[in-house]
């Protein structure tokens, strides 16, 4: 591998000339200074670094002993007993006085906006562009083309345009405008035009003119008063635009000429280069920058081939109106990114440090923020933060002392960088049960920096079995959804944030809607989310995004915050209510399905991560129903056998049998794709062998991670390309 050494560093040439030749001109650093700061900042963070995950399975191994001690009987144990020996250990830390978060210079979209949040893997250049440019969408289109609107009565979606469909499409966002932009005494299906007059919206109602209820949400409009060809509204701080043209196909036989509702719809997105991303070596990892970097700089493109015709995709601009007044609006065109770093566990061999991988964290810290600079310098031609922040979202990281470590790291960063403190902010992902239990210290350690905390259910759920992986067997995985715990984690997690003074600075997240094909589903029930006071949630697609925004239009979520101050807490009590099951007396069959489940879901995954790179995408599971799969997913189901096989629910064979029994399936499921690479006929690939590992090898994997195999089993095989 050919490398270029500075001082201690060897640097992969691609990552090196990348740096040099595409990103320190655009920047105008020094770029021997920045290697020097480079690697300064490495050699004096790398042994705490090394440190922070001693200490992880220092407290691992002793909680394993105590839990081997003191064996539960029918899924119970002394929990008061348990409660001492972690706050004993150092597990749990004491709690300190009462404090709010100082974070300043942050974007509304992120302090003060309710709304869907997109998470997308950076090293696609087009799910990159899609998700920057899914701040307004679609009304008609996102119903039209999924399940919320059903097919009977002659509604089919077909394979042109069904007017059958149009019209339940268009009845639907009539009453939407109605339910949140109502006017007096009419409803939007009356309405036969608009105007603009003297600042005020006049909605015609054929011969008679009314109003809106709340006049305040009119704020502006495209085109002549008397005949505008965009109406703007806004209701709890996202926008609608009512889009007017009695030429086009559709607005034509509309009685006010509507061809379309947008919907600000995902106002923030997180760019990953964590969980959804495959990114094992320097090639890879600087397509991940490379990526971030043209996002920064406002000038990422991609051209691709949809439908046999050559696309080319680019970053939205900003939108225009006429504000009431006659003063000129401007709205963002995109959304405000955040970039989820990797957390403090992998190395990676783009860079060496005295001749050992670097830890991957520190390093997207440095490249990620080095490659911030055209926003943050207004070096770039459409803006992304307009307060001179960068927001950084870091996964995984357990107890004050790892957040402190990251902030410190933030510091340093943004001296070599000659940035103001507390430039990079951060995110603080609450997904591993020691940051959980003590959320409220770990925000302290950044509470001038903190933008974001956010429940993550599959990546808690892998902590939560690999950390008492030795208690007993655990509930059947669907089941989990329904422990004391989850429910205690969800509530906590809001509760601890508003507590901290997170309303109006920063967002409280959810986490995931997983079937990007099941709307109708999503638009039910994730309504709960802005009800339980999340001020984003993840959604799966741009479409999921503008659907889902239709919930915070029903729902105040600052209001909701303002109630949560009053309400009795979540208690540690309840966080500490380990998914044990009472009973492992299932039938064979029970088992059986379950194990299918499971191996069917890693291998899907599994097979794509590492023979193609793909780090997160639809993966059909057993019932062929398309699930968003990432390494969280992948972590709890890998986890859920290691634990039955620990305790003696299912053996080994039997998991081995299931598991070449899935291959099959698998196989069978992405026969259309000419880049898969079998597994079923011997059982034996790279890829099916790294989903054994996982399983067999799962209680001794740090936390349960799913990284470090597979990173190993796909650098395996791009050697013997």
């Amino acid at each position: 591998m050919n490398r270029i050494q500075k001082g201690s560093l060897a640097i992969d040439h691609k990552l090196y000339d990348f740096i040099a030749n595409e990103v320190m001109p655009v920047v105008g650093l020094d770029n021997e200074q920045y290697w020097q700061d480079f690697e300064r900042i490495v050699k004096k963070y790398t042994p705490i670094n090394r440190e922070l995950l001693a200490k992880r399975d220092e407290i691992q191994a002793k909680i394993d002993e105590w839990h081997a001690k003191n064996p539960t009987k029918d899924g119970q144990f002394d929990k008061k007993a348990y409660t001492q020996f972690l706050q004993d250990l150092g597990y749990i830390v004491p709690v300190g006085d009462d404090f709010s978060i100082t974070t300043e210079n942050v974007d509304d979209e992120i302090a003060t906006i309710a709304g869907p949040q997109l998470v997308v893997p950076v090293r696609n250049a087009r799910y990159a562009l899609n998700a920057a440019n899914a701040r307004w969408g679609s009304l008609y289109d996102a119903l039209y083309g999924t399940d919320v609107i059903d097919e009977t009565d002659g509604a089919e979606k077909g394979n042109s345009y069904n007017p059958k469909r149009g019209a339940k499409v268009i009845d639907f966002a009539k009453q939407f405008l109605t339910n949140n932009f109502a006017l007096l005494d009419a409803n939007y299906s009356q309405v036969t035009g608009f105007a603009v007059d003297n600042g005020q919206l006049m909605v015609n109602i054929g011969e008679k003119t009314t109003k809106l209820q709340n006049p305040e949400k009119f704020v502006g409009f495209v085109g002549d008063t008397a005949n505008p060809s965009a109406i703007l509204l806004k209701n709890n701080g996202l926008h609608v635009e009512i889009q007017i043209d009695k030429n086009s196909p559709i607005g034509k036989d509309d009685p006010a000429g509507i061809k379309d509702v947008l919907l600000e719809a995902a106002v923030t997105t997180i760019q990953d280069c964590e969980d959804s991303v495959a990114a094992v070596d320097a090639g890879e990892k600087t397509e991940v920058y490379r990526n971030w970097f043209g996002l920064m700089k406002g000038d990422l493109t991609d051209t691709f081939v949809k439908n046999g015709k050559t696309m080319t995709r680019t970053m939205n601009s900003d939108r225009e109106y006429t504000a009431p007044d006659g003063k000129t609006l401007t709205l963002h065109g995109r959304s405000v990114m955040l970039l989820r770093n990797v957390g403090h566990l992998m190395t990676n061999p783009a860079i060496l440090v005295d001749g050992e991988e670097i830890f991957e964290g520190i390093m997207d810290t440095l490249m990620t923020a080095l490659c911030s600079l055209p926003d943050l310098l207004n070096k770039n031609s459409l803006k992304n933060s307009r307060t001179g922040s960068m927001y950084i979202v870091k996964p995984k990281m357990h107890g004050p002392d790892e957040v402190a470590f990251t902030v410190a790291l933030f510091g340093d960063v943004e001296q070599a960088l000659n940035l103001p403190n507390n430039t990079l902010k951060v995110g603080i992902m609450d997904e591993e049960r020691r940051t959980t239990v003590n959320l409220k210290e770990c925000i302290r350690k950044a509470k001038e920096r903190t933008i974001f905390i956010n429940t993550g259910f599959m990546d808690r759920t892998g902590d939560e079995m690999h950390t008492s992986m030795q208690a007993g067997a655990f509930v059947r995985k669907n089941d989990m959804k329904h422990e004391d715990w989850l429910n205690a984690y969800e509530r906590w997690n809001v509760d601890v944030g508003v507590a901290c003074g997170l309303r109006g600075k920063a967002q409280i997240g959810k986490g995931m809607w997983a079937k990007p094909d099941s709307m109708k589903e999503m638009l039910a029930t994730k309504s709960n989310h802005p009800k339980s006071g999340a001020t984003c949630a993840w959604v799966p697609s741009p479409t999921g995004a503008t659907l889902h925004a239709i919930h915070y239009h029903e729902t105040d979520v600052m209001d909701v915050l303002d109630s949560i101050k009053t309400r009795t807490p979540a208690t540690l009590d309840d966080l500490l209510s380990i998914p044990l099951a009472t009973t492992t007396d299932w039938t064979q069959d029970e088992k059986t399905k379950e194990l299918e489940n499971n191996c069917q879901g890693i291998l899907g995954y599994v097979v794509r991560w590492v023979d193609q790179g793909i780090g997160c995408s639809k993966v059909p599971d057993i019932d062929n129903v398309g699930l968003m799969e990432d390494r969280a997913t992948l972590r709890i189901s890998s986890q859920h056998v290691a634990n039955w096989l620990e305790h003696g629910v299912v053996s080994r064979e039997q998991v081995l049998d299931v598991l070449k029994r899935m291959a099959k399936i698998v196989d069978a499921q992405n026969a259309d794709d000419p880049n898969y690479t079998r597994m079923s006929d011997s059982c034996d690939t790279l890829a099916f062998n790294c989903a054994c590992d996982l399983i067999f090898q799962g209680a001794k994997q740090p936390s349960g991670y799913t990284e470090p195999l597979l990173h190993k089993a796909r650098l395996d095989l791009k050697s013997r390309l």
